[in-house]
Parts: C-alpha cells; structure tokens; sequence
C-alpha cells in the first residue's frame, strides 16, 4: 500500500502497533477467560504508543493515534472469541473445532467489524458526538503527554487510580464492591463498584445518560421487582430478577428495531421529498455487498452455518454492531455477548443450527461487535486530535485482522495448556452464559414487552439501551456512575472558576479511566506469563 509522504501510518507506527497488538490480544484473551472482564486497553496503548514514538524525530499526535488504534483493535476480537466460543467445550469437553474454522470466524467477525465501524463512524462520532468516555481519555492523555497542558492533573489522577486498582485488585485490601443496603425478602441489596474507572465514566458521560441508566436500574431493582413480589406476580426473587433482565434485553433489542424502522421511515421521506445521491453512497453500498458476500462463503464453506443462517447473521451482526458503537459511545459499556446470544436466539427460533454453528454464529457476532464498539473509542480521540479517519481505518484494518489470528492462536494454545474451559484455571463465565442461554429466552413476555417499550422511545428519542443497561446490570455499576456525576457536579458549582473546573474535571476523569485501564491490563500480562 502506498502511503502518502506525510501520512500518519509510518513504517514505525505499523510496526510498533503490531508488536504492541501481539502482547494486548494475548493478555486480553487470558484475561477474559480468567476473570470473565477486559479492562479498556484504549489509554493503555496510548500511553504505550505515545511513550515509544512521542520523542521519536517528526512524532506526530497523528502518528501516535494510529499506532494506538492499531493497537487496540485485537482486544475486543479475543473478547468476542473468549465471551462465546469457549461455550462450545463446556458443554462438550470432547467436542472437536479445526484452528482453521476458529480463524475463519475470527477474521469474519473483525472484517465485519471493520466495515461496520466505517458505515457509523459518521453518525456517531460526526453527527451524534457520542461521548466515547474512553475516547476522550485516550484524547486527554495525549494532549497532556505531548503538549503538556492539564499534565499535573492527568497524570496525578492516573497515578491515584492505578496505585488504588494494584492494592484493590492485586494485594486485595480494598473491597472491589459496597453493600449500601442489605436488602429484604421483596427489596434487592444496594451494591457500590469500587471503581475509580466508573466514577470517571460517570463524570464525562454527564448528568442525561447517567440518570437514565441509573433510572433503568431504580425502576427494575426497587419498583417492579418489590411491587411485584409483595403483589405475588413473582413467586421468588429468582423469577423477579429474570423479568428484570429479560425486559431489559428487551429495551436494548427494541432500541435496535427502532433504527431499523426510523431508517426505513426516512428512506421513503427520502423517495418522495428528493433524490438520494446514489452516486455518493454507491461505493460503501458496494463494499459492503462485496464484504457481505464474502463473510457469507467463508462461513458457509468453512464452518457448520448454513447458507440462510449466515445471511442472518449478516443482518443481526450489523444491528448488534450498532447497539454496541452506541452504547460504547453514551455509556463506556460494550454487552457483546448480550448481542450475541439474541441474534443467535433469534436464528434458533427460525433454523435448527447444529450446536457448532450456533457458537460460531454468536463469536462472529461478538467479534464484530465488540470491535466496532471498542475502535469507535479510539476513532473519537483522533476526531478530537484532527487524524484522517480513513488512516485510522487502515491501522483498524490491520490490527483487527492480525488480531484476530493471533486471538485464535491463544484461544487454542490457552486450550490446551489448562485443558479445557469451564474450569477453576479458566472459568469463563460469559461462555458458559452463552452455553445456558443456548435453551432460549427465560421470559418472553418481559422480553417482547421490553422490545415495544424500546422502539417506543427510541422513536420519541429517548435513550431506550441506556435505560435498559439500567435494568440488565448490576445496581454496583448504575450507582458508581451515579455518584460520579453527583462529585462533579458539585465540584464544579463549588469552584470559583467554572470554566477552569470544568477542565480539570475532565482531566481528572480521564486520569481515572486511565489509571485503572493500564493497571488492568499490566495485572493481566503478568498474571498470563
């Protein structure tokens, strides 16, 4: 590829990025199967990049953009393998599953991850202004570590919340969650996540979408879920908490129908008012039916899925890419396997998928999924920074296809060194969530009920996932996100300065993420040799 003189996308960048991509993909995937989480990487490579090039001769905020893009894009590609695909020999310790197959569907989903990401890049980033809390963090870092303004903020945030993360995650003297409130026989508990990371997310994604995420978990946790046991519509608090997460699925699936029907709404004002520029839009039209079609024979060829399932698949990855590049972007949380299992649920009501086609359908899912959410971040720094997003795209390119053979490679060599998954070496939890929800949806009625609820203010512009996030996770999470905005609210209304306030609290929220990121993801590497 012949790259522009002055472009971002150096030999140096490409090489460092793939060096840097090799230890991130390893690390994520053991991590992910260890610890059933992946810490954001995005500040991490960024301040691994930012280290190894910022003084390089003619460095750019550019240059170390793309390297740190390059970097990251095979993190969520071993999470989506690591969430799903380890299902398969949970059930079926015997089961038999080719390296090749897993590569094919391990590129499938990064390439279509990579498509995706350039079709929403625009409406999210461009249009929306999605927040991206990890995006700004990594925009943040770079400007404090390349022209040094708000630096003594940062950096202090990010020493704090890293020195915090080692004692509570490494030396286990400080509690990773806070029981608020105990709970009673109708009332759930009250939990607090310890999480300097949270609290900063809280922070950037402001007052709006945090409010709504944590109305999503007061209305599901401490309004149905007490009303309906004391009325005796739930016999346990088990049964209660399955209409409490089904509806919430819901939420964020109706959430997903509703772009689909606002789209199809606006296509036919489109038809009527005016002519669409075919011309400007024939050459994404093409690449995505050329991509599309591809996936299609590579799956269809090389693993169990079969022709109309894989044409589904298509359609349900880019409606879970969606979800996922919008919810990343309001809220810093990525529920890929979530996705998965719905369009595999989905497929399964319609076709009888043989046990292996319905993992590889959901890892394909996944992979793509969590790239187009986790790069997303990544691609809001370089708007804030001024980079080309089409070298961006490149480096995505590179990273998630190059990651995704090496997360198959560590996914088959984890394999075999702890002898299977399911285990106390290797317990992964997604996975084995995955292979539970193979039986289907546990409450319809609050699913499909959520899903109306979701198109219903998706349509009157209501942020429905967010409000389903609330309703799906747990009340540690909704609340930690809470308080960081109630902190820097009142920071900023106590400070002289308001201007001034407002930018160190940004700066401080960044060093947050930050901190607990890199110390996240050290804590990994080293736990993996």
């Amino acid at each position: 590829m012949n790259f522009e003189k002055k472009s971002p996308l150096t030999f140096r960048a490409i090489l460092t990025g793939i060096i840097g991509l090799a230890i991130i993909t390893s690390s994520s995937m053991y991590v992910a199967l260890r610890m059933g989480a992946l810490p954001w990487p995005t500040v991490f490579v960024t301040v691994l990049s930012m280290a190894i090039l910022g003084k390089a001769k003619g460095s750019t905020l550019a240059e170390i953009n793309c390297t740190h893009t390059l970097m990251s894009a095979g993190a969520m590609v071993a999470g989506g393998l690591a969430f799903t695909l380890p299902g398969l020999w949970i059930r079926d310790p015997n089961a038999e599953f080719s390296y090749l197959s897993i590569v094919i569907i391990s590129v499938t989903g990064a390439v279509l991850g990579i498509l995706f990401t350039s079709i929403f890049r625009e409406t999210f980033i461009d249009k929306e202004k999605l927040p991206y809390p990890m995006g700004i963090a990594a925009y943040k870092t770079l400007i404090a570590g390349k022209e040094g303004k708000g630096a003594p903020v940062l950096f202090s945030s990010m020493g704090f919340s890293a020195v915090f993360t080692f004692l509570r995650d490494k030396l286990l003297v400080i509690p990773s969650t806070l029981t608020l409130f105990g709970g009673s026989a109708i009332i759930p508990p009250l939990y607090l996540w310890v999480s300097p990371m949270a609290l900063g997310i809280g922070a950037i994604i402001g007052p709006a979408l945090a409010i709504m995420w944590f109305l999503g978990s007061v209305l599901g946790y401490y309004v149905i879920t007490p009303i309906g046991l004391a009325a005796g519509f739930f016999e346990s608090m088990a049964e209660a908490d399955l209409f409490r997460s089904n509806l919430g699925l819901g939420l964020m699936i109706g959430t997903g129908a509703g772009v689909a029907i606002v789209s199809i709404i606006k296509l036919f004002k489109n038809n009527s008012g005016k002519k669409i520029d075919i011309k400007q839009k024939k050459d994404k039209l093409l690449t995505g039916v050329i991509v599309a079609f591809f996936a299609i024979i590579l799956l269809t060829v090389f693993t169990e899925i079969k022709l109309v399932e894989a044409i589904l698949l298509i359609i349900g990855a880019y409606l879970a890419a969606y979800l996922s590049g919008m919810l990343t972007g309001q809220t810093g949380i990525n529920p890929m396997e979530v996705f998965a299992i719905l369009v595999l649920l989905f497929i399964s009501t319609l076709f009888s998928p043989t046990i292996k086609a319905g993992f590889s359908i959901a890892a394909v899912v996944a992979v793509a999924a969590g790239l187009t959410g986790d790069v997303m971040n990544d691609l809001k720094s370089g708007s804030l920074v001024g980079t080309n997003p089409r070298h961006q795209m490149i480096a995505e390119a590179i990273g998630g296809v190059i990651g995704a053979i090496i997360a198959s490679l560590a996914l088959i060599v984890l394999k075999n060194s702890f002898g299977g998954f399911g285990t106390a070496e290797l317990p992964s939890p997604q996975a084995a969530s995955v292979a539970a929800m193979m039986g289907g949806i546990g409450n319809k009625t609050a699913f499909f009920l959520g899903v109306i609820i979701g198109i219903v203010l998706y349509i009157a512009k209501v942020p429905a996932a967010t409000l389903g996030l609330g309703f799906y996770l747990s009340t540690s999470i909704s609340s930690i996100m809470a308080l960081g905005v109630i902190i820097s609210s009142m920071a900023k209304k106590l400070a002289k300065n308001s201007q001034k306030a407002d930018e160190n609290a940004s700066f401080v929220s960044a060093g947050l993420l930050g901190g607990e990121g890199i110390t996240g993801v050290i804590i990994a590497i080293a736990s993996m040799f």
